[in-house]
């Protein structure tokens, strides 16, 4: 396996409509190793990744955006806690966007949004994103068809809009399939510890699992660019779902690279005093 397998096995390539139905969700693109040398991995990834966010920091020119996608059940807190967090939190930020407030409902729903993006030399996570205005918005009939649609474009300017101004931004898809989806809520409901992750609205969603998928396809095919890429990360094994997430964001960094800032002063005849 080289550096770049991985993200450039699951990048979804601008222009190109991926067909979902044909991912296998318990597949290991890019890796044909065993568990132990996955993790193995993962440990020198999170390394290099807490590496980087010290340089981004330093640096203080460049910011890192991460949205993290998927069906419920998908595994999109597992992935912060196993990876995410190999950043560290006093500059790493993950904001969750649920029902709009009456408030934010008062503004163009990219506005919520933009307030939350990642400020220079920070890292931001988006728990769910701007896209579930063309996923649940959609699916559900919340407004409009006209109104949605409109909505791609938009969102691919505003993401324009932030690679300009040095935002790096790297789009997961947790890609799970309904066998797998329908164990994870089955465990949630045989363990009482976890019942407070259960919802009624859990199964309601599930009902539509065609129309959710046919809108992240069309998410995917028309918002996946070359300054800010979807990838579809094939999720039904947690371990390569966490693998494949610090590939794609060790690449990230790579391409990223930023620099340790040079000291304003000469510091090479100073001495700490006894």
């Amino acid at each position: 396996m080289t550096e770049l397998a991985i993200p450039e096995l699951l990048r979804v390539v601008p222009g190109s409509r991926p067909d979902l139905e044909a991912v296998d969700a318990g597949s290991t693109p890019g890796f044909d190793g065993d568990t132990d040398a996955a993790r193995d991995r993962l440990k020198e990834l999170r390394r290099e990744l807490a590496e980087f966010q010290e340089r981004l920091w330093a640096e203080g020119g460049q910011s890192l955006l991460v949205v993290l996608q998927a069906l419920d059940g998908g595994g999109k807190d597992g992935l912060i806690r196993k990876v995410i967090t190999a950043f560290n939190p006093q500059g790493t930020r993950v904001a969750a966007f649920g029902v709009p407030t009456e408030e934010e409902l008062r503004h163009d729903f990219l506005w919520r949004v933009h307030a939350a993006t990642p400020g220079k030399g920070r890292i931001g996570v988006f728990n769910r994103s701007h896209y579930e205005d063309v996923l649940v918005v959609r699916v559900n009939e919340l407004v409009p068809e006209s109104l949605w649609q409109e909505r791609y474009d938009q969102i691919n300017d505003f993401e324009a809009t932030l690679a300009a101004n040095q935002t790096r931004i790297v789009k997961l898809y947790l890609h799970i399939s309904r066998d797998e989806q329908r164990e994870r809520f089955q465990k949630r409901l045989d363990n009482p510890e976890k019942h407070w992750k259960w919802s009624s609205g859990d199964l309601e969603t599930r009902e539509k699992w065609d129309a959710f998928r046919a809108a992240y396809t069309d998410a995917l095919a028309r918002c996946s660019t070359d300054h800010a890429p979807w990838f579809v990360i094939p999720s039904n094994r947690k371990w390569y779902r966490d693998l494949a997430a610090a590939e794609i964001l060790a690449d990230a960094a790579r391409a990223m690279d930023p620099g340790w800032p040079k000291p304003e002063e000469d510091l090479s005849s100073i001495l700490v005093p006894e």
